[in-house]
C-alpha cells in the first residue's frame, strides 16, 4: 500500500500461501474438513481460506473470511480451524486470523463448490 492507503496497482490483494511447503497440502485437507453451517460446502473450497503460511518452525498462519461480517459464527469458525489444523503432525503451532479484505465473493468458489451448489 502507499502512504494514503490506496492498494498500489500489482500488489496482491490476498498474500500467497506457502504451497510448496510439505505441510501445506495436509493443512488444505484439515481445512476441507470445516463446514459453513449454513452452506454444505467446506470453507477451503467456498474460497474462505485466503492464506496459509507456513514458515521453517513449522508455524501455521491462515487468513480467512467469513461469507458475511454478520456471519452467526464468526467468533467460532476460527477456532474450528484451529482444531482442525493444530493436531496434524509436525504443525508446532496454529494462528487464525478473520480478515474482510478483499469481501468474499462468489467468484472465490471452486469449480466443485459451484457444481455442489447448483451454480454450474
Amino acid at each position: 500500500m502507499n502512504q494514503t492507503g490506496e492498494q498500489l496497482e500489482g500488489t496482491p490483494l490476498i498474500k500467497p500461501s506457502s504451497t510448496d511447503h510439505p505441510l501445506h497440502e495436509a493443512v488444505v485437507e484439515a481445512c476441507r474438513s470445516v463446514y459453513d453451517p449454513e452452506i454444505p460446502v467446506n470453507i477451503y473450497d467456498l474460497g474462505l481460506v485466503y492464506t496459509i503460511e507456513i514458515n521453517d518452525e513449522n508455524e501455521v498462519d491462515i487468513i480467512m473470511t467469513l461469507t458475511a461480517p454478520g456471519c452467526p459464527v464468526a467468533g467460532e469458525m476460527p477456532g474450528w480451524v484451529a482444531e482442525a489444523v493444530e493436531p496434524l503432525p509436525g504443525v508446532k503451532q496454529v494462528n487464525v486470523q478473520l480478515t474482510w479484505e478483499p469481501p468474499w465473493g462468489m467468484e472465490m468458489m471452486s469449480d466443485e463448490a459451484r457444481l455442489e451448489l447448483g451454480f454450474m
